[in-house]
C-alpha cells in the first residue's frame, strides 16, 4: 500500500520521462485484472461504462450518478490510480462542481472533462456538437477551484472535441485555452492521420493525451510510438471491452448451438479465485470464526 494520494501517484507517474500507457477498465473486475498485468494506474471511458451498466451506446444517456457510482467500486477494488471520464461534467458549472466533488469523495485520482454540448457523443462518432470556448473555460475554472477547495491534486484532463464539427486549428486553440483555465494536461480527441498526433503533440507545453480507438478515427499506434512523437499519455480505453465482448458471445453461441460448454476456453475456477483474492476473504473469516472459538471458551 503506498502512503501517497492516488492523484499524487498519478501526478508522480506524470513526471517521470515517457509515456504512461493507461488500458481502459470498465468494472471491478477489469480493474482488477488491469492491476494485476502491471499497469501503474487505469482509465475509464463513458463509452464502456454506458455499455456495461446500461447497455446502450456512448450518446449521452449515462447520468452522473451512475458514472460515480461505477467508479467508485472500482477505485474501491484497487490499489492503482484512476482517470475517470467523467463527459461534459453534467450541465453547468454548478453540476461540474457536484461532479468533482463526488469524484474526490470516490478516490478519482484525475478526471476528464469534454467540450462536447449535451446530449455528448463518442468522441469518434460523427456529427458531434461542442459549446463555446469560453463555456468549456468556466467548466474547467470550477472544477480547478473544487480541486483547491478540497485540497486535492487531481489531475484536470481538458478534453476537446472540436477537431471534427470545427478543424484541427480550432482544437488546438481551444487547448491551450483549458490549460491556462487550470487543466494540467490537454487531450484534443479523434485526430485522422500521424500528422495530424505529431502536430497536437508539439503544440503545447502541458501534457498531451492521445487516445487509441479501435476502429476510430485515429491512427491506432503503440505506445513506443506515440512516446517517440511526444505524447505524455496515451490510452487504449476499449481494447479489453472489445475483447470481452467477443469472449463472451463466442461462449453464449457456443452454449446455445451446442448446448454444452466444453469447447468455451476460459480461466479455471481456480485461477479466478486467484484474481478475486478468494483466499485472503477465506483467512479473514477463519480470523473471526477464531475470535469466536476463543471467546466461547473464555466463558466456559
Amino acid at each position: 500500500m503506498n502512503d501517497q494520494t492516488p492523484a499524487a501517484r498519478l501526478r508522480a507517474l506524470l513526471d517521470r520521462p515517457g509515456t504512461v500507457a493507461l488500458p481502459g477498465v470498465f468494472d471491478a473486475l477489469s480493474a482488477r485484472l488491469a492491476e494485476q498485468a502491471g499497469f501503474d494506474a487505469v482509465f475509464t471511458s463513458g463509452f464502456g461504462i454506458a455499455a456495461t451498466t446500461l447497455g446502450v451506446p456512448d450518446m449521452g444517456m449515462l447520468t452522473m450518478a451512475e458514472n460515480v457510482d461505477r467508479v467508485d467500486s472500482l477505485t474501491s477494488s484497487i490499489d492503482v490510480p484512476l482517470v475517470a471520464d467523467m463527459d461534459t461534467g453534467y450541465g453547468s458549472v454548478l453540476n461540474v462542481r457536484r461532479t468533482m466533488h463526488e469524484c474526490v469523495d470516490a478516490g478519482v485520482a484525475g478526471v476528464i472533462l469534454e467540450d462536447q454540448a449535451w446530449p455528448k457523443k463518442c468522441g469518434h462518432m460523427d456529427e458531434k456538437r461542442v459549446v463555446d470556448e469560453e463555456e468549456h473555460v468556466r467548466r474547467i475554472r470550477a472544477a480547478a477551484d473544487v480541486r483547491a477547495e478540497r485540497d486535492s491534486e487531481f489531475v484536470i484532463v481538458g478534453r476537446t472535441d472540436a477537431r471534427e464539427p470545427l478543424d484541427l486549428d480550432e482544437a488546438i486553440q481551444r487547448g491551450h485555452a483549458y490549460a491556462e483555465a487550470g487543466a494540467d494536461v490537454v487531450f484534443v480527441e479523434a485526430p485522422e492521420s500521424r500528422a495530424e498526433l505529431e502536430r497536437i503533440a508539439n503544440a503545447f507545453d502541458v501534457p498531451t493525451f492521445a487516445n487509441m480507438v479501435e476502429g476510430g478515427k485515429t491512427p491506432v499506434l503503440p505506445a513506443d510510438e506515440l512516446e517517440s512523437i511526444g505524447f505524455d499519455i496515451a490510452v487504449y480505453p476499449l481494447t479489453a471491452l472489445f475483447a470481452a465482448t467477443q469472449a463472451m458471445q463466442d461462449a453464449y453461441e457456443t452454449l446455445a448451438t451446442e448446448r454444452t460448454t466444453a469447447g468455451v476456453e476460459g480461466v479455471s475456477f481456480e485461477e479466478f479465485e486467484e484474481v478475486v483474492d478468494a483466499a485472503g476473504y477465506r483467512e479473514q473469516e477463519a480470523r473471526y470464526a477464531a475470535m469466536e472459538t476463543d471467546a466461547d471458551e473464555r466463558m466456559e
